[in-house]
């Protein structure tokens, strides 16, 4: 399982990560088993998988995977008060979701660069009225323009805080994201176990650390949010098991054996 932000795109102007493209290209050419698993909701899955092969990456679309494509299961069109890009509420709304941000049945949570305080507030009334917290991915840090925000992870917390309730997560690292990635990993290579699979990606809290707990092994790259791994050297061992520039050079010695 390989993220996409931060891992094989640039968080700042969206190019390849050096090395990215031709990683993707051999474990295609070699029948690895590999699926992109991106916390991406400003785009419909079809029109970000075509953005992403426009930059080079080949993967089939069964080796792709979005929390849009696990959002319908999780939280079924209903009124929402949701918060997000611009681009994520319309994506909601050709969905079926109607926005209510009055009598919500849930309130989903995605990441924008200028959440306001007016926003927490309404996020805290609804789930006071009996609305579900929903994030739809779980990230603990949101990098823009080479500065790093509250990612939604942290923004769950904060509200989950402030009401007293819990909350839901649809992307990862939610088992039920990674169950729906591990069913697209047997499809290439059935009877695969979690125990067989690495995930790859630039966050260690947000991905890495419930991607171990599922039994997967994990590799932090230091490419996107995470500048040195002594920025989270005290969390490191509960979510990393290696640790590389990028993805192209954790799979550069994985491929000599030295990983």
């Amino acid at each position: 399982m390989i993220d996409v932000q931060g891992t094989l795109i640039d968080d700042r102007d969206k190019s390849p990560i050096p090395g990215a493209v031709e990683t993707i290209k051999r474990l295609h050419e070699a029948g690895v088993p590999y699926v992109l698993v991106t916390n991406n909701t400003k785009q419909e899955s079809a029109r970000f998988r075509e953005e992403l092969r426009k930059k080079g990456f080949v993967f089939d679309d069964e080796q792709y995977l979005d929390p849009l494509m696990v959002l319908d299961g999780k939280v079924p069109p209903c009124p929402v008060a949701a918060y997000g890009t611009p681009e994520f509420l319309e994506v909601l709304q050709k969905r079926g979701y109607r926005l209510d941000y009055g009598r919500p049945e849930a309130v989903l949570v995605a990441i924008k660069p200028d959440f306001t305080n007016d926003d927490y507030a309404g996020m805290i009334e609804a789930v006071l009225k009996g609305a579900r917290l929903v994030g739809m991915h779980e990230t603990s840090i949101y990098a823009k323009n080479g500065r790093r925000y509250p990612g939604v992870g942290a923004i769950l917390r904060m509200v989950a805080f402030a009401t007293g309730s819990g909350y839901e997560v649809v992307g990862k690292p939610s088992p039920a994201f990674y169950e729906e990635a591990l069913a697209r990993l047997r499809r290439q290579r059935p009877g695969l176990t979690f125990s067989e699979v690495t995930m790859v990606s630039d966050d260690l809290l947000g991905d890495l650390v419930g991607a171990k707990k599922m039994g997967m092994q994990t590799v932090l790259v230091l490419s996107g949010k995470i500048a040195s791994v002594d920025e989270v050297r005290e969390h490191l061992a509960e979510g990393a098991d290696a640790v590389a520039k990028t993805a192209a050079a954790w799979f550069e010695l994985r491929e000599k054996g030295a990983a």
